[in-house]
């Protein structure tokens, strides 16, 4: 997998200060995408353990309140297999960190079991991750207003409360 960018000091994607990395690849293409560079899965450079190693260096600073990973599409199959273990490092090193995922693809259509992108290790990847951004980016539905997103149909939600309740449950913003 290739990573477009890191952002170590990042407010815009996530509560408090963060640690965002932007992965490569994307098949969703969204019409006035922000990052549409990162569609190409080998824009970038390769993430490696030395990235890794930079990232988990980063997040450990008190003012730090999590990682975010967003891209591109870190919910495509090929990238869930390279970040999973990313994520286990994550919560090994950083366990009271705040892991926000950002996707294009839905909660509760493409990432449960039997969903479009769900693969041996999604279920592993959502258990690790606190908040999860969902749904493509629609211009028709842009809103500028909105916290940690950008059009009407993007869901925040609090990820350990839905998988407990099995129902999809948002984050309170306000």
């Amino acid at each position: 997998m290739n990573y477009g960018a890191i952002k170590k000091n990042d407010i815009a994607n996530g509560v408090g200060v963060r640690v965002s990395l932007f992965v490569s690849g994307c098949t969703h293409h969204c019409k006035e995408c922000f990052n549409p560079e990162t569609w190409n899965f080998d824009y970038g450079a390769p993430f490696t353990r030395e990235v890794e190693d930079e990232i988990i260096e980063a997040l450990n600073h008190d003012y730090i309140a999590g990682l975010t990973v967003l891209g591109g599409e870190p919910m495509e199959p090929v990238n869930q297999r390279a970040l999973v273990s990313f994520y286990r490092r994550v919560r090994k090193t950083s366990p009271k960190k705040t892991v926000w995922v950002y996707t294009g693809y839905t909660f509760d259509r493409d990432l449960i079991e039997g969903g479009a992108v769900h693969t041996d290790v999604t279920d592993e990847i959502l258990s690790m991750t606190d908040v999860l951004v969902d749904g493509e980016f629609m211009i028709e539905k842009k809103n500028i207003t909105l916290k940690f997103r950008g059009s009407e149909n993007q869901r925040v939600i609090d990820v350990k409360a839905s998988l407990a309740a099995e129902k999809t449950i948002l984050v309170n913003l306000d």
